[in-house]
């Protein structure tokens, strides 16, 4: 138990400071996936593949609900849902993290404004090159996936502050 408490520690020190290893690249195809998900306390199934059908998505991976840089980033996701919206895009966050804490998380920090899907054992994160090595968590990448289905922007960063900012511009700029 000591260990991996220890190994968790090394692993979030290593993505506040370092960009995960090989996150996926622009044009390539996004993995569908399917996930349960919370929005404002609420579950309810995620499919990536329905809601392309509505317009392009940001899915990001973030390490662990209700610590500091995931709170964070959480936040400024959810004060700028209106400029998302505006462009036709929708936001679905992703951690290993269990559903019941999720629920927390979407009413909390994500102001009830997007879901959070649990990706359990980051077997998602995986797909997409976003999972922390040595510990089932996602490291902190960020994705905007094009209405195509195809990889149209990453911004892979360890710092959560970094992220909205980084997508708000690549949305000005999505055809």
């Amino acid at each position: 138990m000591l260990i991996r408490a220890a190994l968790v520690a090394t692993a979030f020190a290593l993505t506040a400071t370092s960009p995960a290893l090989a996150a996926l690249k622009v044009g390539d195809k996004a993995p569908d996936f399917k996930v349960e998900a919370a929005t404002n306390g609420e579950t309810h199934a995620f499919s990536l593949k329905s809601a392309l059908k509505q317009g392009p998505v940001i899915v990001y991976f973030y390490p662990k609900a209700f610590t500091g840089g995931c709170s964070l980033e959480a936040r400024q996701f959810s004060e700028n849902m209106d400029k998302f919206a505006a462009k036709k895009i929708s936001v679905v966050g992703l951690s290993a993290d269990d559903v019941p804490t999720l629920k927390k998380f979407s009413k909390a920090d994500c102001g009830g404004k997007f879901p959070v899907g649990s990706d359990k054992g980051a077997r998602i994160a995986e797909k997409y090159d976003a999972k922390m090595p040595a510990v089932p968590m996602s490291g902190r990448v960020s994705y905007i996936i094009g209405k195509d289905g195809k990889i149209a922007f990453v911004h892979d960063s360890g710092n959560a502050a970094t992220h909205v900012p980084s997508l708000l511009a690549a949305a000005d700029s999505l055809k």
